[in-house]
């Protein structure tokens, strides 16, 4: 719907724009301040976002007054004084990159080899047959955000998922969900978080599992899963 939108608001833009055009060139006007107005006109027609609900808590965190507040919103660590806090070995890795003197040269379209196949090899480690046998592949993107956008995309164009669908946790992180619709997918849930013990719904995630059809995509977090914390 927001595609559609904004190509509406591209349409009634480029009618106005081509009208201003018209009369101008009737009446020798200059074209420069109206074509912007059509412009500006374009920008404020686009519907505004919804506001992240995390980095809006983040937000009243900071307005709050009370001594005694703790920021359990955004993801990061931080020190006694809810400042953020950079682990040593992010340090170390950063001096050890820059005191490398690597050059800055464009890398290839799925990322830094050496870097992808070490990170394979740290997630599922160094004996594992699935990556033997060349059954695991990964490339390198902007975060974990671009990298669902990515995999939405390569998913939907190439129709790897049953029924175009792919299943993620209930509850996810609140981007999941609009991300891979906005990829062109359809979006189910599985069986994630038992209210009751505040711990995995391990029983009802393989029910879910195996109630999809054979072929389906799912979305797993790897570790830390956000937002219960529950892995």
């Amino acid at each position: 719907e927001v595609e559609k939108e904004r190509a509406r608001a591209r349409a009634r833009a480029r009618e106005r724009e081509s009208g201003t055009m018209l009369a101008a060139a009737r009446g020798g006007a200059r074209l420069a301040p109206s074509g912007a107005r059509a412009l500006s006109s374009a920008w404020q027609e686009i519907p505004l976002g919804p506001a992240d609900p995390i980095l809006g808590l983040n937000d009243m965190f900071n307005k709050d007054t009370d001594g005694r507040k703790i920021n359990l919103g955004v993801g990061a660590y931080r020190d006694d004084d809810g400042k953020p806090w950079v682990l040593p070995s992010v340090r170390a890795a950063e001096r050890k990159i820059l005191d490398s003197n690597i050059n800055k040269e464009y890398l290839g379209i799925a990322g830094l080899s050496p870097f992808v196949n070490l990170s394979l090899k740290f997630a599922y480690g160094d004996d594992s047959v699935d990556l033997a046998e060349g059954r695991i592949a990964g490339v390198q993107t902007l975060s974990g955000t671009g990298a669902c956008r990515l995999a939405g995309e390569f998913f939907n164009r190439f129709g790897i998922s049953a029924n175009n669908t792919i299943y993620q946790p209930n509850p996810t992180w609140g981007n999941h969900i609009p991300i891979f619709k906005n990829a062109g997918m359809d979006v189910k849930q599985y069986a994630y978080y038992n209210k009751d013990t505040i711990g995995l719904d391990f029983e009802g995630m393989i029910r879910d599992i195996k109630a999809a059809p054979d072929g389906s995509v799912f979305l797993l977090h790897a570790c830390a899963h956000n937002p219960t914390g529950v892995d």
